[in-house]
């Protein structure tokens, strides 16, 4: 096997060990060429640096491990492909600024520099609404969210909001409410069947972020 082929191999073998040490089986995680998609809508690059603990240490309930640093001041980017959809990416972006007890804030930046960059991508799959990355071992927001726009284009604005707010909430740590394998936020323990982090609800989730939702964030982004 060529050197160049080997390492490349190496690397993404690295990256479905820490996918996998984060609680995720194998049939949630889908190759997509470049990224491993897991659990429909969290993305992983298969070039990604894996963290040192490689998610062996990770204890808490929807939360990777890994707070965003700079998170009063996390700087979301509308592409041009999503600016019909401004009104919806606000109204997220409000959601996670007004949680009681917590310094979280996102900001619209139109200059040339920010964290996160929004975007229509309408071949990500005929079920799947949006996706985005996690937030990294580096304290860096998950660079980039995908929406589906051809597919939640006919549903209710507020859950086009629901959408948009549910991927900005992978960006800064959050897996899903409903995973299986996933454990509590110190003092936030228990399902939560009103959470707007619970996976799989495409066009049919809660609209807002639940009481625990709001615990949840306050618990990781304390002010």
């Amino acid at each position: 096997m060529p050197q160049d082929t080997q390492t490349e191999t190496t690397q993404q073998n690295k990256v479905l060990s820490y996918i996998k040490n984060l609680g995720f089986s194998d049939a949630q995680i889908v190759d997509k060429g470049s990224n491993y998609v897991v659990d429909g809508d969290i993305v992983f690059s298969k070039t990604m640096e894996v963290p040192a603990d490689n998610g062996k240490s990770i204890t808490e309930q929807y939360y990777n491990g890994y707070i965003v640093t700079n998170s009063r001041n996390i700087r979301v980017k509308i592409d041009p492909s999503i600016t019909s959809m401004t009104s919806e990416i606000n109204g997220a972006i409000n959601q996670w600024n007004t949680v009681p007890n917590s310094r979280l804030r996102f900001v619209i930046t139109t200059g040339t520099v920010y964290d996160i960059l929004i975007k229509v991508d309408n071949t990500i799959g005929s079920s799947t609404c949006g996706q985005a990355y996690l937030s990294t071992s580096n304290g860096l927001a998950g660079n980039t969210v995908w929406i589906n726009q051809a597919l939640i284009q006919n549903n209710s604005a507020a859950q086009r909001q629901r959408t948009i707010a549910h991927e900005f909430g992978h960006t800064i740590s959050f897996k899903h409410t409903n995973q299986s394998t996933t454990t509590n936020v110190p003092g936030v323990g228990g399902t939560d069947a009103q959470s707007l982090m619970n996976g799989g609800q495409c066009g049919s989730g809660a609209t807002v972020l639940s009481t625990k939702d709001k615990q949840a964030t306050a618990a990781l982004y304390p002010l």
